[in-house]
């Protein structure tokens, strides 16, 4: 392998060849890991200066202003929700003088927010003087998305900053949502703060390769005792982190709005695209009674650059045709449509009730026999949408009933298998109301879910959440007292570690001890699990009801960092999970399962099924079949009925996939057959007890009146 000296000599050899000044080299590299050594030097030998200039037959050129085609339709309204609000500064921009020219020295061009002022003549050329491939660069203006600072595409070493006051308030803490601490301490802490509060302050942003730069997402700093935020910045960009162009407005700095508090993201579109390596955020003011402190996202399209083998190998892409876009509540009926007549056969829709605003809560059945339960089949469920602004959950599901259809279309023996023994429901909007307009769940939906989980006998079941990477078990609410953090096991606590790890363990980032962590907290000392009180405690939550009212094991599984990614990025989340969702689904068939039977055959209902050594009972459904999820291992299982003697036999359960059958045979009571026998002939049996209450009863009364009578 070739060492890290020999390969700066190479390099330094390039660069004299090349007339790229030496000293970048070292600045650049002694701080970084070996990976990013090499890269580093693979783009100081690629790139051009920033003083070179551009091959006229180049398609893009560095610091180039791309122009857009001129709308002839308005734009579809749809129920998508605003998620940025626009800054006051970029809608005033709307109305620029039309003779302004850009700092670039283009054709004029006006800020990009209304139609027909956002649009060239269609007689203007592109930067390379070419009419034809003007079409090109417009329809990938509106495309841009987020680089990835939310994601955690883009690494803490491609975050820089001018100054930091804190190493918790380090340029790495200037991601899109980012959450501080519970104690917003010295390590994590809500956003980048300046060392300073003076307008030479910067955060910058290295994307690595040449990239359409088209607009910037802000946020204050996330605080419960502070306020601080920025609200008013410029935007300059370059080639190689020295030489800056800043975004202009006609002859002077674009100054663009910021925010007006710290939470609510704001918005701001560039005037024109612009082609570069580097961003940089220069904040020129901030809340009087605050501090310079930031949260950003970069829109930007990274440019192809096929030769450059760092970028290829991290680049994701799925195989799966399915509809990977951004759905609203007219778009999620439909497309459950679309698979329901793709599959007839195995799928059913259906709805649990109506939300607040009479919007009804639709869900998809997959089976081999939809609309029925079969005896000695589980029912498992995943649920999506409770929180409005967590949307990446309710779009994997609707991927998933997409994907399942299609491979039981294909002969896929996997899918096909886990449809025909299970009963599969997708429920992809709890909440549809807080879809449209970023509501939490109310009561109304409330009622529909636990009428919904009390109707059927699930026996897994998985809701999915969104803004971190990690999947909680319960129980989720502390035991204790004024405490909010607390390791509250159930008495099932080793299986839901196991179900907890199944779905974790096959996650592409779960438990990848190199990946950087959402907001604050490491989840990699239990594998990308954590029990939910241990985290914080929630009161009444859907998992410690699930366990406590119900048969159901319930989990929460927080699918990705970003609570709302963009529609670019769903192809990646889908690969990302798509194998633990299969595989959590698997887990239903783990543990025993079995019928309750009286001596004529007959399935008990309500039955109860106890473990011995584990507090924690189930019961039957209405046919008398019963699941119980358990590891494996050997257990004593009793089961009981009111008015029958209880049973108990040894049950064993294996490693491989499939529940143990462990079937019950009880008999009635002595006594429950003489009421069966009384109630049949009319007659109601008599107590003893009461009889003897009666008899007492008749001798006071006659001792009542001997006395009387003296």
């Amino acid at each position: 392998m070739t060492s890290f000296v020999e390969k700066a000599s190479f390099a330094q050899l390039c660069l004299t060849l090349c007339a790229f000044d030496l000293t970048l080299l070292g600045d650049i590299t002694w701080a970084l890991p070996m990976e990013e050594q090499d890269y580093y030097l693979q783009e100081i030998i690629n790139r051009d200066h920033y003083y070179s200039f551009p091959d006229p037959e180049e398609e893009y050129s560095p610091f180039t202003e791309q122009p857009r085609e001129e709308e002839t339709e308005p734009p579809l309204e749809t129920e998508e929700p605003q998620r940025f609000k626009l800054g006051k500064k970029e809608l005033k921009m709307k109305k620029a003088n039309k003779k302004d020219k850009s700092t670039l020295e283009t054709p004029p061009v006006k800020n990009g927010n209304k139609k027909g002022e956002k649009n060239r003549k269609s007689n203007e050329r592109t930067p390379d003087g070419d009419y034809e491939r003007r079409s090109t660069y417009e329809e990938s203006w509106e495309s841009c998305p987020p680089l990835g600072l939310e994601t955690l595409k883009i690494t803490d070493f491609q975050l820089h900053a001018s100054t930091v006051k804190r190493y918790g308030l380090g340029a790495h803490r200037a991601r899109l949502n980012i959450q501080a601490g519970v104690n917003e301490n010295d390590f994590y802490d809500g956003a980048w703060c300046a060392g300073r509060n003076d307008p030479y302050q910067w955060i910058e942003v290295d994307a690595r390769r040449l990239t359409k730069f088209t607009g910037v997402i802000t946020q204050g700093r996330n605080s419960l005792w502070l306020s601080d935020w920025v609200t008013s910045y410029k935007v300059m960009v370059s080639n190689d982190s020295h030489a800056w162009i800043t975004v202009k407005n006609g002859s002077g700095d674009m100054i663009f709005e910021g925010n007006s508090e710290k939470e609510i993201p704001v918005l701001n579109e560039l005037p024109v695209p612009l082609v570069a390596r580097y961003i940089r955020i220069n904040p020129r003011t901030w809340y009087e009674d605050g501090s310079i402190c930031m949260r950003l996202e970069i829109l930007g399209c990274p440019l192809p650059d096929p030769n450059n083998y760092y970028h290829r190998r991290n680049e994701m892409t799925t195989t799966d045709n399915l509809d990977f876009k951004h759905h609203n509540y007219k778009e999620m009926r439909q497309l459950m449509k679309v698979v329901n007549e793709m599959c007839p056969n195995i799928t059913r829709i259906y709805n649990i009730g109506k939300s607040h605003q009479g919007l009804k809560l639709y869900a998809v059945e997959i089976s081999d026999n939809p609309g029925e339960h079969e005896v000695g089949e589980p029912e498992f469920r995943y649920m999506a949408g409770a929180h409005g602004n967590e949307v990446l959950g309710r779009e994997l599901l609707l991927l998933l009933m997409q994907f399942m259809c299609q491979e039981y279309l294909a002969g896929n023996p996997r899918i096909v298998r886990l449809i025909k023994d299970t009963r599969i429901h997708l429920l992809p909007s709890i909440n549809p109301d807080g879809y449209e307009k970023a509501y939490e769940v109310v009561a109304v939906e409330t009622r529909a879910v636990i009428a919904w989980m009390e109707k059927n006998p699930f026996v897994l079941g998985g809701n999915l959440q969104g803004g971190e990477l990690v999947v909680a078990y319960p129980y989720d609410m502390v035991r204790s007292t004024w405490k909010t953090q607390e390791h509250t096991p159930t008495p099932d606590d080793h299986v839901f570690r196991w179900l907890a790890y199944s779905y974790a363990s096959t996650h592409r980032l779960m438990t990848d001890a190199r990946r950087r962590v959402c907001h604050t907290e490491d989840f990699q000392k239990e594998d990308g699990t954590v029990n939910g009180a241990s985290w914080h405690t929630v009161a009444g939550s859907i998992n410690d009801f699930s366990y406590l009212h119900t048969n159901c094991f319930e989990l929460s599984i927080y699918v990705g960092c970003d609570k709302y990614p963009h529609e670019s990025e769903l192809p990646e989340e889908w690969e990302n999970n798509r194998e633990s969702l299969i595989v959590f689904m698997e887990q239903v068939h783990r543990g025993i399962k079995g019928m309750v039977r009286d001596l004529h055959g007959k399935g008990i209902p309500n039955a109860i099924i106890s473990v011995e050594g584990v507090n924690h009972d189930i019961r039957t459904a209405s046919d008398g079949d019963y699941w119980r999820l358990l590891n494996p291992g050997e257990y004593v299982v009793t089961a009981k009925a009111e008015g029958y003697t209880a049973a108990t036999k040894n049950c064993a359960v294996g490693y491989d996939m499939g529940a143990t059958r462990c079937d019950f045979t009880i008999s009635k009571t002595n006594l429950a057959r003489i009421k069966e026998i009384m109630e049949k002939f009319g007659k109601q049996p008599i107590s003893l007890s009461l009889r003897r209450n009666r008899q007492r009863a008749r001798q006071r009364r006659q001792q009542y009146r001997q006395l009387s009578t003296v």
